[in-house]
């Protein structure tokens, strides 16, 4: 009886859960691109494990998970990555990661075994598709071409089949080297700057309604949203919500969906 009733609880909280994404764009695949911060070793290594954290979590949603590109540190982690997520309202779910994450630990570089302080930003914009239409001006659109590299920086590919897009009014830079062809490189490269000058364009919607319903929190983009703490004690605390817990492993390990629910009942 109690195990029925506690699903019935799921199934209705769920329902509630849904219908805070009721956006047309929170249907959508999802692109997420994480920057490591000043710092140097640390900062990149702090990258990889957020993107190791969001890799993790998409799997336990049975998300289907596609690595666009990867750019290794000089000596550990990596400087930047961006993640494809394809599944039912991966956006809308992945949208309130948007911000600076902090870390703070006792760093593994660190001979002297000091704590330090680490920053690394996560972006997250929604994949369109073709019921969407963004015109782009081809004269606004410059191209560089470079050998794919994989993980370790090694050469994968002896041709340059990876791509880099500039896109001039914006200032959008996008490197893709996903596919085998530097064609399919470029196709790739345009809907993701589709995609983000869409989302810049909801960035603009947004700030409009909330200055129109001054009553609701202020929409954040880039600022610090989430503390991970490793020492003195173990504390992840979103500054946002005010959710928190003291199971650091379980949220490296992917186990978001408290404060990513959290952020969605609120805002």
């Amino acid at each position: 009886m109690q195990q029925q009733f506690d699903t019935s609880i799921n199934v209705v909280e769920e329902l509630e859960f849904k219908n805070m994404l009721s956006g047309e764009e929170d249907q959508m695949n999802a692109v997420l691109k994480i920057n490591a911060g000043a710092g140097g070793t640390e900062s990149c290594d702090w990258a990889e494990m957020l993107m190791r954290m969001y890799i993790m979590w998409g799997e336990k949603h049975k998300y289907k998970v596609k690595e666009i590109d990867y750019q290794p540190g000089d000596v550990a982690g990596i400087t930047s990555c961006t993640l494809e997520f394809e599944g039912d309202f991966t956006y809308g779910y992945l949208k309130g990661e948007n911000g600076v994450h902090r870390l703070v630990r006792i760093s593994p570089f660190d001979s002297n075994a000091k704590r330090h302080t680490s920053f690394a930003s996560v972006y997250v914009y929604p994949l369109v598709d073709d019921s969407i239409t963004i015109e782009i001006n081809p004269a606004d659109v410059s191209w560089d071409t470079f050998r794919a590299g994989g993980k370790g920086g090694q050469n994968v590919n002896k041709v340059e089949t990876a791509v880099r897009l500039k896109h001039a009014p914006s200032g959008i830079i996008i490197e893709c080297q996903q596919e085998r062809s530097q064609l399919q490189n470029k196709e790739k490269a345009l809907k993701m700057l589709k995609s983000q000058l869409y989302e810049l364009e909801l960035r603009k919607q947004n700030a409009a309604k909330a200055l129109v319903e001054g009553g609701k929190k202020k929409i954040e983009w880039g600022s610090q949203i989430r503390n991970y703490v490793f020492h003195p004690y173990k504390l992840v605390k979103d500054l946002r919500t005010g959710t928190e817990t003291s199971n650091v492993q379980a949220v490296m390990d992917g186990e978001l969906d408290e404060f990513i629910k959290a952020y969605l009942m609120e805002f």
